[in-house]
């Protein structure tokens, strides 16, 4: 038997992809009642044995990346043709050719499922793509189509080895939950225990190599074409979220890990891990209740104060990445649960659900990330050019006060408060002068935990925004818990006493300065609260006033002179 190299595989099934759509593309032109190659139904019926219905899916699968991608590169290359660059006629055109782009890519997805979907999930996160596609590939949060329950109980005999009914008292083959990777379903243990059986859908791996060799090669595709428009940072960090995804195993360890590390929170909650019963392939949890974190409704219903759950939510992703250096990376609403259930005073706990993706930060990163939010929130220009460069981004570092707080980095403006009409006017001129290709290089330059925290952050910040959250709560906790993360470090290579001690006072003293920093803007948050309140309630009793007087005066009988 044959043996081909990885590259050579590749590129032998994207030719293969590419030819079959164009052998199913000239048989449909000439047999019309010969179904479409957008409905795979008949040719990945059960007549077909297991493996040729897998090729032929794979050549499908590619056929549609292959197709979709050519048509957006002809677009962008013939719509923009001739514009001059800095011209308002191309800066419009340009937004429209991502709209159509946008919504070619949303029906690839819907049509290839699975990681298609993921990575049209994994793309909308990103705040470093145009808003156009932002828009239009959010709609994916919330798209998947359960998989057939005969072949999630054949997956799930397969790995624990018995039949369902000597395991359960009860199994529900509805699924409560349907993902782009797996379904989740409630049942109930023989000695009554609810649990919530995660199980992944057949055939994903070899799919998945499929895949990411697909997207890697259309994205080097797009920069042979446009060699400012270069993804393959996001093609490399998507395939290596969706490998540990696929380890169910390594998902409830992370999960374990993750329940430790808040052990003493009361808001945050862990569903425990059945290893007896969990696999690569199946993971069994405690089955906990709650709702959606942006279930206005809900909350709503239930007092619970959206600004609150914000604020909670904000404060365990900001200890995540400050303080533990371990940062769950998909924060979509769908994977975060509220609950009214809390044993604090709070009124309600935050369950945290889907430990698959997950980035261990490393601790000269964790360090320099925590100086950087310090640095961003005191405006301080020599430190931020200092870890841009520790960072690799070099000269872009000046736009991370913009990227994390609104501000420009000569902004006078309040912390949380944007900018002014003047600040917006020149940052527009300045930013007149960027390329995608600078966006681009930027993006490949950051480490990948930079990237990582900038989508889970993308998601957050979405998150806040429903909840009606201003910015100002989001800035301030990370603040706080950048200040958390760097406790102050003796150097026990010094040789005096008195020089270790003047060391730790001058340390303790530059956190004073940046507590009362943070305090003081909390106290101007507070006091800008407390005003609209009072003016709400003046405007309320005005109006009551009014209403009482108007009463008083059609009371008193009409006097005729």
């Amino acid at each position: 038997m044959l043996k081909f190299p990885a590259k050579a595989k590749t590129s032998f099934y994207l030719i293969t992809a590419t030819t079959g759509f164009a052998a199913a593309f000239n048989f449909h032109s000439l047999n019309p009642n010969f179904p479409a190659f957008s409905d795979d139904s008949l040719l990945l019926s059960s007549t077909f044995p297991e493996k040729i219905r897998t090729g032929i899916n794979a050549v499908f699968r590619s056929s549609r990346a292959v197709t979709t991608i050519a048509l957006n590169v002809v677009d962008y290359k013939y719509s923009l043709h001739g514009l001059p660059l800095k011209s308002e006629e191309y800066r419009h055109t340009l937004s429209e050719v991502h709209v159509r782009s946008a919504k070619r890519i949303l029906k690839l997805c819907e049509a290839n499922k699975g990681f298609y979907v993921k990575a049209g999930q994994f793309v909308a996160a990103l705040r470093q793509v145009p808003n156009e596609y932002i828009s239009i590939l959010s709609s994916l949060q919330d798209q998947a189509v359960p998989c057939n329950f005969k072949d999630i109980k054949e997956v799930l005999i397969g790995n624990l080895g018995r039949d369902l009914s000597e395991i359960f008292l009860s199994f529900d083959e509805e699924p409560i939950a349907a993902a782009s990777i797996a379904q989740v379903h409630r049942a109930l243990l023989k000695d009554g225990r609810e649990v919530a059986i995660k199980v992944q859908y057949p055939g994903l791996e070899y799919q998945m190599k499929l895949d990411t060799a697909t997207m890697s090669f259309l994205s080097k595709s797009v920069a042979w074409f446009f060699p400012a428009y270069r993804f393959e940072w996001a093609v490399s960090e998507f395939a290596a979220a969706i490998t540990l995804e696929l380890d169910f195993i390594q998902e409830a360890r992370n999960s374990e890990r993750t329940a430790h590390n808040f052990k003493n929170n009361k808001i945050v909650r862990v569903p425990h891990v059945f290893w007896e019963l969990t696999t690569r392939q199946v993971l069994t949890m405690q089955f906990c209740t709650g709702h959606k974190v942006d279930d206005l409704e809900f909350l709503k219903k239930s007092g619970i104060n959206p600004r609150k759950v914000a604020k909670a939510l904000v404060e365990v992703f900001a200890e995540m990445i400050f303080i533990h250096g371990f940062l769950h990376g998909d924060p979509h609403p769908g994977n975060i649960l509220v609950s009214p259930e809390a044993e604090g005073r709070s009124g309600f706990s935050l369950v945290l659900l889907d430990h698959g993706i997950y980035k261990q930060l490393d601790e000269t990163f964790r360090l320099d990330y925590c100086q950087l939010w310090k640095a961003v929130i005191l405006l301080d220009s020599n430190k931020i050019q200092y870890l841009g460069d520790q960072f690799g981004v070099g000269k872009y570092s000046r736009y991370f006060p913009l990227i994390f707080t609104g501000r420009t980095i000569d902004s006078k403006s309040a912390l949380g408060k944007g900018m002014s009409n003047e600040e917006k006017k020149k940052l527009k001129q300045e930013l007149k002068f960027l390329k995608m290709e600078d966006i681009s290089s930027f993006m490949e330059s950051l480490p990948p935990d930079f990237v990582t925290i900038l989508r889970a952050d993308g998601l957050l910040r979405s998150l806040c925004s429903k909840l009606s959250a201003p910015q100002r709560v989001r800035l301030l906790v990370y603040g706080k818990y950048a200040l958390y993360g760097l406790p102050p470090k003796l150097n026990p290579e010094s040789d005096f006493m008195g020089m270790i001690v003047f060391s730790k006072f001058m340390t303790n003293l530059s956190y004073l300065q940046f507590w009362l920093h943070l305090e003081a803007l909390e106290v101007l948050s507070w006091m800008e609260e407390t005003q609209q309140l009072f003016n709400k309630m003046l405007r309320q009793f005005v109006v009551a006033a009014d209403r009482f007087l108007v009463r008083i005066c059609l009371s008193f009988p009409t006097i005729n002179p």
